[in-house]
């Protein structure tokens, strides 16, 4: 036998019992790129964890970013070097087209996953009608916490109508209690009457977000968008906050819906996990509204969408990478989320039900989305937002400014930021 032969035979022997030993290959390993968030990390690890149990072959390593613009410049630095990781988080909606995912992303839509996701999620992850993304964790949305007690004490009902919820508060003044507690001396609280009411805006001008973002819609002059200032101006003009409003906090508004010192407080649902935390015996008595409009029979609930997973298209490991996006956007990967997470509202993914435990604050938010009566807010569909617009809401809030002056300075502000953005036509 020669010693080419030799050679050759040797080899085939070593590969043979390698593939009998079940390691002539290496493992896969997919790399994960999110941000720092305390829950990010949590539900990363989590689902990292879930799938290698699934997958023993496959190991998903957890790397972390900055938030914020410094980790929104490391995204798109990443994906333009072609230095991503094999899958990623980022932002759903108006920021996701920054990306530009026809060029930069794998498309998803193709995933078994994608059936069981609310179409609501998926038209702010897609692009030319294609699907770039799966749902990581919960809705959140925006509305108004109610003291359940109050209600009970004074025979009130949740409002469907801004007339409703007035009429309501007179109740409450009467009664000699808080109707609406403001906390400015923490800016960004002061915008939600003006966020919170999308829903209602989007009703009655559907082509709002589109025509804003073209320049061709102002809040000014479209009366449906006014109406987000004019209802801020309201509460106060009609004396139904709290003294303090000005100098009241976050935490102080939290206390005070959770206590009875206050019978509402309009906030994002995120707050769930604060008001767990800090009034755990009191989270019976806290229920949670959509911002009531004028049609009673069109009553809906603004929500904010959680961020996704997307590939980048130069991932190596395609099939894998779909594979472990797949999981995440199914009821296993919703449940393994959920269970290291604080929910904040509804899941989107069908079948993946919520624990049995959760707030009434979330159960009030179910009939809105199995109605049907929910729409994103405005940030998923613009990618315009002006950054003076907690100082503005501050000085309707706090009665310094009048509504329709407002809603033109705001417009001013979104005109600086949109040029900034270098947004066409303007």
């Amino acid at each position: 036998m020669t010693l080419r032969m030799k050679t050759k035979l040797t080899a085939v022997t070593a590969l043979t019992a390698l593939l009998l030993s079940g390691t002539a290959f290496a493992d896969t390993t997919l790399t994960f790129l999110v941000d720092n968030n305390a829950d990010s990390v949590a539900a990363a690890e989590a689902l990292a964890t879930a799938y290698s149990e699934k997958n023993p072959e496959v190991t998903v390593e957890v790397e972390q970013r900055p938030g914020g613009g410094e980790g929104d410049n490391i995204v798109k630095t990443r994906l333009a070097t072609g230095e991503m990781t094999d899958v990623f988080l980022y932002n759903s909606g108006s920021l996701l087209q920054a990306l530009k995912p026809e060029t930069s992303l794998l498309d998803l839509s193709d995933l078994s996953s994608q059936a069981k996701i609310a179409d609501g999620f998926k038209s702010v992850v897609s692009a030319d009608g294609k699907v770039y993304g799966v749902p990581y964790g919960t809705t959140m949305a925006g509305g108004i916490f109610y003291n359940k007690k109050i209600y009970s004490e004074l025979g009130l009902t949740p409002p469907k109508t801004w007339a409703e919820f007035m009429a309501n508060n007179e109740k409450i003044k009467a009664a000699g209690k808080v109707a609406v507690a403001q906390t400015y001396r923490d800016t960004w609280t002061s915008q939600l009457f003006v966020l919170a009411d999308y829903y209602n805006l989007h009703a009655q001008a559907p082509n709002f977000a589109a025509d804003y973002t073209a320049n061709k819609a102002k809040y000014a002059t479209t009366p449906a968008a006014v109406k987000g200032f004019e209802r801020l101006q309201e509460v106060h003009d009609k004396g139904l906050l709290n003294e303090d409003f000005g100098a009241g906090t976050y935490d102080d508004g939290l206390r005070m819906v959770a206590t009875g010192e206050a019978a509402h407080y309009p906030m994002l649902s995120f707050a769930i996990g604060a008001l767990k935390q800090n009034y755990p015996d009191e989270m019976a008595d806290v229920g949670f509204f959509a911002q009531p409009g004028d049609d009673a029979a069109n009553n809906g609930l603004t929500v904010w969408m959680p961020p996704a997973v997307y590939i980048p298209k130069t991932t190596a490991n395609v099939e894998e990478a779909k594979k472990f996006a797949d999981f995440v956007g199914s009821i296993d990967g919703c449940k393994a989320i959920m269970a290291v997470n604080t929910v904040q509202g509804p899941p989107l993914i069908d079948g993946c039900d919520l624990p049995a435990d959760v707030p009434a604050a979330i159960t009030d938010m179910l009939p809105y989305f199995k109605d049907g009566k929910t729409a994103p807010a405005l940030e998923f569909l613009s990618p315009i937002k002006g950054p003076a617009l907690e100082q503005i809401t501050v000085e309707v809030g706090s009665g310094m400014r009048p509504a329709a002056e407002a809603a033109a300075l705001y417009d001013e502000d979104v005109r600086k930021q949109a040029k900034q953005l270098g947004i066409p036509n303007w």
